[in-house]
């Protein structure tokens, strides 16, 4: 008899030769990894293409869009990301296994606990040993205190020779971790760094720089412009910062100390989106994309940060004003419900 109500069937996945069984509305990177196939992977939300693979037969639903990581020459090609694809049916891929990048553990305490606005937390770490990774990067921390959680955060400034890291922690409404880090003392706790991870760094160019950054996503813009002042970087740079009110501003000590020593032409603009009308800010207001058309300087290249629709919107106005793909560079800040490893 016909029924209205069809199951969904586990469909087959061909990875490299090998058969890997697909739940129903499971990604082909989850199923991979429950296999126990060393898959490359970091961010897992679509915005690092280190999952990248070769879509050989079959199809996909793709659960975001993937068009501005990867190139049109990858598209063309057949190339997906296994994070963000469902498989319709039986699919056979192929993905270069040697891509896993090389991340380490290391142990290290907490050395100072800044609290930077109301919501967020400076937690600087001295590690028991140096820790390599380019600035724009993230890792992954986990407290002695809260040994079952594992949480993801970027490196809010370039890898020193003392090795010590920081990292900017935001309070998500009900998370155990981020609440734990703004709400209790922690200095001298233990806690275990993994890393590096992702594919977000400043890449080589003399072309202008345009960085976007809303809430906490200030954390790898910040080290990417100190490290490239390190350098004697002298390219053109604007950094766009947008927050909610003046009490959600902050770094602006380091922000001014860039734009003293930067070698090149330097601005920051903040952006406040829920100022009051009688607030006495004298700066932008609004969304900070909708500074975009007015700052974009010709041939720039892009950086942007922070929460899914602001980098959603801000690739949108970023493409329609010309700036080619493969000189758009982001990083999603996605919120999670702490939750345990083991079930995630």
């Amino acid at each position: 008899m016909f029924s209205l109500f069809t199951r969904h069937r586990p469909t087959t996945a061909l990875i490299n030769g090998v058969s890997v069984g697909v739940d129903p509305k499971e990604t082909l990177l989850q199923a991979a990894l429950r296999h126990g196939i060393d898959f490359p992977h970091s961010c897992r939300v679509g915005g690092c293409a280190s999952c990248k693979c070769k879509l050989v037969s079959g199809s996909v639903r793709e659960l975001t869009e993937t068009g501005y990581i990867l190139s049109d020459e990858e598209l063309d090609a057949g190339y997906i990301l296994a994070c963000q694809s469902v498989p319709r049916g039986d699919v056979h891929i192929e993905v270069d296994l040697a891509r896993q990048p090389s991340r380490r553990q290391v142990r290290g305490k907490v050395v100072a606990q800044d609290r930077l606005t109301h919501d967020i937390t400076r937690l600087v770490i001295q590690l028991e040993e140096s820790l390599a990774y380019r600035a724009g990067q993230y890792a992954d921390l986990s407290l002695d205190s809260l040994p079952r959680l594992r949480r993801s955060f970027s490196f809010a400034s370039p890898a020193q020779p003392d090795a010590q890291v920081s990292f900017f922690v935001r309070r998500v409404p009900g998370g155990v971790f981020t609440g734990v880090v703004n709400d209790r003392p922690l200095l001298g706790h233990g806690v275990t760094v993994e890393g590096p991870l992702g594919d977000f760094h400043l890449r080589s160019a003399d072309a202008p720089l345009l960085l976007i950054a809303g809430g906490s996503g200030l954390a790898p813009l910040l080290a990417m412009l100190q490290g490239a002042m390190a350098n004697g970087a002298s390219r053109p740079a604007t950094l766009l910062f947008g927050a909610r009110q003046a009490r959600d501003l902050y770094a602006l000590e380091d922000i001014s100390a860039i734009a003293t020593q930067w070698r090149g032409s330097f601005s920051f603009v903040p952006v406040l989106s829920e100022a009051a009308a009688d607030a006495a800010w004298r700066g932008e207001r609004g969304l900070v994309t909708a500074q975009i058309p007015a700052l974009l300087p010709p041939g720039a290249h892009a950086y942007l940060c922070g929460p899914p629709a602001m980098i959603d919107s801000a690739i949108t106005l970023l493409r329609e004003a010309g700036v080619p793909r493969e000189h758009i560079h982001a990083d999603r800040f996605t919120t999670l419900q702490d939750v345990l490893p083991t079930s995630a």
